[in-house]
C-alpha cells in the first residue's frame, strides 16, 4: 500500500531532530524551472498570484530570491519534519523510529506544487506554492499542466517497486487532481472521516485532516497492506461504519 499526503502551509524549520540520510527529490530540475519563474515576479505579483497577505508575499519572495541548488544543509530540512500543519499533527513524523521512517520512505508520498512528488526523508527549502496555483509556463495555465504525467508516472514507480496493489489517497482534492487517476496502476482507496455535529456525522475540515495524518501514521505503524486490515483503524475514536462505506470509500465515523 502507497500513501499519499498533501502538504502542509505551516512549516518548522527550528527544531533539528535526527534522522537517516537525506534524499534529493526527484524532479529536482523541474522545481528549478519554477523557481527561475517565481524569481522575476514582485512581492505584489506574488500576492496577487497566491491570493495571500501583503507579508506572506514579501515571506515568499524572498524565500524564492535564497533557494539556490544545490540546497544548503542549514537551510533545508527533510519534508516529513518540514511540514507542520493539521495533517502533520496527526501523523507525528517526529515521534517516529528510524525504522518506521524509513518504511515511510518506501511507502510515503508527499504531493507538491514546488517539488511535484517529495518522499519523507527529501531535503527541502521552505516554499509556499499550492498545487492549484494559476501560474503560467510553457506547459500551460496552472501547475497541472506543468507536472502532467509525471507525478503519476512516479507514483506507478514507486507502486511497482513495493509491490503495491493500493493507493492509499489520503490527500486533499486540491493535490489529488495532480494524478491521472485513470492512469494509476492499483486500486485507489479514499477514506471519509466524518465528525458527529447537531446530530448528523459530517466531514469537518480540520479533524479530517488531522485524521488523514493519523490514519497514515498508523498505516506506516503497522504496515498494513490491505483493505481488510485498513477498516480496523480506530484512532482517536474513530470507527469504521460499514453501511456508509464502499470499496473505495471506507467511512470513519466518530462522536
Amino acid at each position: 500500500m502507497l500513501i499519499v499526503l498533501s502538504p502542509a502551509k505551516t512549516l518548522d524549520y527550528e527544531s533539528r531532530p535526527k534522522v537517516p540520510a537525506r534524499t534529493t527529490p526527484e524532479w529536482l530540475a523541474e522545481s528549478e524551472k519554477l523557481v527561475d519563474l517565481l524569481k522575476k515576479k514582485t512581492p505584489k505579483q506574488i500576492q496577487t498570484l497566491m491570493g495571500v497577505s501583503e507579508n506572506l508575499a514579501e515571506l515568499n519572495h524572498g524565500r524564492y530570491q535564497d533557494w539556490q541548488l544545490p540546497m544548503p544543509d542549514q537551510a533545508s530540512r527533510p519534508a516529513v519534519l518540514a511540514f507542520k500543519g493539521d495533517v502533520y499533527l496527526g501523523l507525528q513524523a517526529d515521534q517516529m523510529t528510524e525504522k518506521q521512517l524509513l518504511y515511510a520512505q518506501d511507502h510515503l508520498r508527499i504531493l507538491s506544487g514546488l517539488y511535484g512528488v517529495l518522499r519523507p526523508l527529501d531535503s527541502m527549502l521552505a516554499y509556499r506554492l499550492e498545487m492549484g496555483t494559476a501560474l503560467k509556463t510553457r506547459r500551460g495555465k496552472d501547475l497541472y499542466a506543468f507536472w502532467g504525467t509525471r507525478i503519476t508516472q512516479s507514483i506507478n514507480e514507486q507502486l511497482d517497486a513495493t509491490d503495491s496493489r493500493y493507493l492509499l489517497n489520503l490527500a486533499s482534492n486540491e493535490y489529488f487532481r495532480s494524478i491521472q487517476k485513470k492512469s494509476v496502476q492499483a486500486e485507489i482507496i479514499a477514506p471519509v472521516f466524518k465528525d458527529q455535529s447537531n446530530g448528523k456525522y459530517r466531514v469537518i475540515s480540520y479533524f479530517a485532516k488531522k485524521a488523514r495524518g493519523t490514519m497514515a501514521s498508523w498505516v506506516i505503524r503497522n504496515k498494513v497492506k490491505t483493505p481488510a486490515k485498513l477498516v480496523k483503524f480506530a484512532e482517536d475514536g474513530y470507527r469504521y461504519d460499514a453501511e456508509s462505506s464502499t470499496d473505495a470509500a471506507p467511512v470513519f465515523l466518530r462522536g
